[in-house]
Formats: C-alpha cells, sequence, structure tokens
C-alpha cells in the first residue's frame, strides 16, 4: 500500500507506513522547536545530493516509494554471527527508528543494496544489513555504536576499524562496496620489481608456489583487511621460485630505502598468527592524523599525544617514534600518539599560541584541553615524554593549569605569579573533529541504549 499523500509530506522522516507513530512524534518535536518543512528539506538536502533528494521526493510526495525492496538482511542475537561469518563484504546499517537520520538513510540504502546486488548476486560475496538499536541493544553494545546512523563494514566476520563515513548516496555507497570488492593484491610478473617498490610506503611481498593454497588464501584474508594500511605483492610459481627456497613466505619490506627486510616465522595458514605479524609491520605505533581520518580518530575516544612538524622533517618524526616506542608503548591503549603536518593543521597550532615556524612541537589533546610539552628539545631526556603522559592521566596538567604548578614542583613565591596565566587553558581542537550533530543522532551516554 502506498504511503498516504497527506503523511507523505514530512521530508524530514522519509515516511515509510510501517513507522507513521515515528514521524508524528517527530514532526510534533520540530513544530515545538519551530521548524517548519522547508528548513527540514534544506537540512535533508545538506545530506543528500540534489538529484536524488528530488527523486525520493517526488516518490514520497506520489506516494509510489514503498519500503522493504531491497534485499536487506536484519540481523539479530541469532543470526548475526553466522551471517557476517559467513560474507566476504557486509555493510551494516546500524539504526534508530526516532533517529530522522536513519529515517533519510532507509531508501538510499535499500536502493544501494539492489544495485550492488545485481553486480554480485552471491550473497556470500556481498551482504547488505541492519540493526535496529532500540529493538538490539546488546549488539549496539557489542560494537559500541554512539551515533545513528552508523554504516560499518565487516570482512568475513571481522568488524574493520574504518566505518563507512562518505557520502549518504546511493551512488556513493555503491562505490564503497565495489572498491571493497578490488582485489588488493597485485601479481608480480618479474623479482626484478621488487627493485621499483615504493619504500616511501609499507609493503608486504608473499611468494606462493601456486595461487589456489591455503597459504595464498590466508594471505588474502590478511590483504583485504590491512589493504588501507600497506601495499601487497604476490608472485606464483617459476617467478617466485628463487624466494621460496624454505617454501612459501612472507617480506615485510619497511619505509625507508635503507631499511633492511624482515621475514615472517609464523605459520601461513594460521590466520591469527598471520594477521597479527602484518598487523604490527603495516599499522605503525605513531600514526598520521589528516582530515580525511580525524574523525575516525576522535571517535575512539582517548587522547591524543601530537607531534606537529614539517612535512619534510623526517628527522624530528623519527626522534618522536623512537621515544614513544621507547617510553610510552604501555600507554598504547590509553592514547593516541600521532603526528600532523604544521602547515596543514594551522589552527590547532593557534590556540597553544604556536605557529608553523615553532615546529616541531609536541602537544597533549584530552578533548577538553591542550596541554604543550615544555620544549621539543627535552624529548631528549629519559622519561620526560612518559611523565607528561602519566601527568594527564593523573590530573596533575589540568590542575596546574587551573591553580598553577603543585607545591612540590615550584620555588617559593612562584605559584602566586603563575595562577593567572595558569588559569586559561587552551581548549580541545580536536574535539571539532569529531561526528557532526547535522550528520549523526549523537548519543550522549552509554546508557542511552
Amino acid at each position: 500500500m502506498p504511503v498516504p499523500v497527506v503523511l507523505a509530506v514530512c521530508t524530514a522522516c522519509f515516511l515509510q507506513q510501517r513507522r507513521r507513530r515515528w514521524c508524528r512524534e517527530t514532526c510534533k518535536i520540530q513544530q515545538r522547536r519551530n521548524l517548519n518543512h522547508h528548513h527540514c528539506t534544506m537540512k535533508l538536502s545538506s545530506i543528500i545530493p540534489a538529484p536524488e533528494l528530488r527523486y525520493f521526493t517526488l516518490l514520497l510526495v506520489t506516494g509510489l516509494y514503498t519500503p522493504g525492496r531491497g534485499e536487506i538482511t536484519s540481523l539479530d542475537a541469532g543470526n548475526i554471527d553466522d551471517i557476517l561469518n559467513s560474507a566476504g563484504v557486509a555493510l551494516v546499517n546500524f539504526y534508530a527508528d526516532w533517529c530522522r537520520f536513519s529515517q533519510m538513510l532507509h531508501p538510499i540504502f535499500e536502493e544501494a543494496s539492489n544495485i550492488v546486488r545485481e553486480e554480485y548476486p552471491d550473497t556470500t560475496q556481498v551482504v547488505f544489513a541492519r540493526v535496529d538499536c532500540d529493538q538490539h541493544s546488546d549488539i549496539a553494545q557489542r560494537y559500541r555504536i554512539s551515533k545513528y546512523p552508523t554504516m560499518k563494514l565487516f570482512r568475513n566476520g571481522m568488524m574493520m576499524k574504518r566505518e563507512y563515513r562518505g557520502q549518504r548516496s546511493v551512488s556513493a555507497i555503491a562505490d564503497f562496496i565495489r572498491q571493497q570488492k578490488v582485489d588488493p593484491i597485485k601479481e608480480m610478473e618479474n623479482l626484478e620489481e621488487t627493485s621499483s617498490v615504493d619504500r616511501s610506503r609499507r609493503t608486504i611481498i608473499g611468494y606462493f608456489e601456486k595461487r589456489d593454497s591455503d597459504n595464498y588464501r590466508t594471505y588474502e584474508k590478511v590483504a583485504n583487511i590491512l589493504r588501507d594500511d600497506c601495499v601487497f605483492l604476490a608472485a606464483f610459481g617459476d617467478v617466485s621460485k628463487p624466494e621460496r627456497f624454505s617454501g612459501d613466505n612472507l617480506i615485510y619490506k619497511p619505509m625507508g630505502e635503507n631499511a633492511p627486510d624482515m621475514v615472517y616465522m609464523g605459520s601461513l595458514t594460521n590466520f591469527d598468527l598471520s594477521y597479527a605479524w602484518t598487523q604490527d609491520k603495516c599499522v605503525p605505533l605513531v600514526r598520521e592524523i589528516t582530515f580525511e581520518n580525524g574523525e575516525e580518530l576522535t571517535e575512539e575516544g582517548i587522547p591524543f599525544l601530537i607531534l606537529f612538524h614539517q612535512q619534510d622533517d623526517t628527522d624530528s618524526l623519527e626522534k618522536f617514534q623512537q621515544e614513544v616506542a621507547r617510553q610510552l608503548i604501555s600507554e598504547k591503549g590509553s592514547i593516541n600518539f600521532l603526528h600532523a603536518d604544521c602547515d596543514k593543521f594551522r589552527h590547532p597550532l593557534l590556540h597553544i599560541q604556536k605557529t608553523p615556524a615553532d615546529c616541531p612541537v609536541i602537544a597533549i589533546d584530552s578533548f577538553r584541553h591542550m596541554y604543550v610539552f615544555p620544549e621539543f628539545s627535552d624529548l631528549a631526556v629519559p622519561g620526560k615524554l612518559r611523565q607528561f603522559v602519566l601527568d594527564l592521566h593523573s590530573g596533575k596538567l589540568h590542575r596546574e593549569f587551573h591553580h598553577g604548578p603543585d607545591p612540590t614542583d615550584s620555588t617559593p613565591g612562584q605559584q602566586e605569579e603563575n595562577t593567572e596565566v595558569a588559569s586559561n587553558p587552551p581548549e580541545s581542537s580536536f574535539q571539532k573533529l569529531a561526528p557532526s550533530e547535522t550528520r549523526y543522532t549523537i548519543l550522549r551516554h552509554r546508557d542511552e541504549l
């Protein structure tokens, strides 16, 4: 039965017949906030491209749109593991019916599913699925859903760290899945290609007797998961024979022309071992933050320890990486180690009264305030960088910003002198890269689930 015209004009909700009650409640809330339908349409156009907006609005107004046409699998506690484990690629929409952004996404997600299904009819290749987080709060908590809608990517049951954050349009979502289906492994025609490997990127090379083998299938799984972090190459048969003196093997080529190769010594059929070794090599301890991954890193919810440096200043970056590895490896789960281009991130530098001319600069962003490491040269002082991070966790940095140095850390007469300056700490700058309320319904507290 078509959606009634009298309700279809509410573009804020993208009405679906089975969700009339939710739409009425949303409209009441909007009316109380003095929002009209024109405003709702403008909000919608900020998320959906104009051609598709006109298309879906026409469907709604004429009552032609009916939900449920797409092959979207509804997941629950009873089927989620089986379905995700059997799918090469699965895109899962975690939504709530009362969220207007979720309502806007439904018809787009379904149409994208229809298009992808025509290209990949085998349901073990690609699955489009959804989870109603109100009905299945246990699943939402399991995958740490903090905003609606959230589209997470899974490969063979493993959730990928990078979720879909692109444009919410049929073409963009379909293109995203097509990209995920591209083979991340490039086959080498001869071993001379190894001499032309781009040493500015981390590279894994697999040497196999044949493609149709358990060893290579494990390598494929690992490469698909870490496709954004490393370059993956492979050689087979006679081409790979000179490198297979002790059987199939994997080689890691680090960044840097003079960096020595590393050989994987574990079982090639053991996925867990292969993945752990490759992840350790491909995902650096100190990651670069960019405007493309800033939202993802911010959403992890742990403070940043950032080195701001000029792009061509590799010496400072290398020193920072060495000291992080030496002093802070035990803090890996409690703080993100990052580096940023001074020129691109001028605004955060201004927050701490620095400019690109002052780089290299080390700072912590706790998502409340930013704290500056005294001097980059202090990096060479044993334990000083570690103490800087420990002072964040103990609250000492925040306390001293508001009340001046602790009595044990200041000489007589200094505390009163420093109090006025210390009472105005710079606010967090990177918090602004967090998911936007113009795209998501943000859950302020975990118990909202």
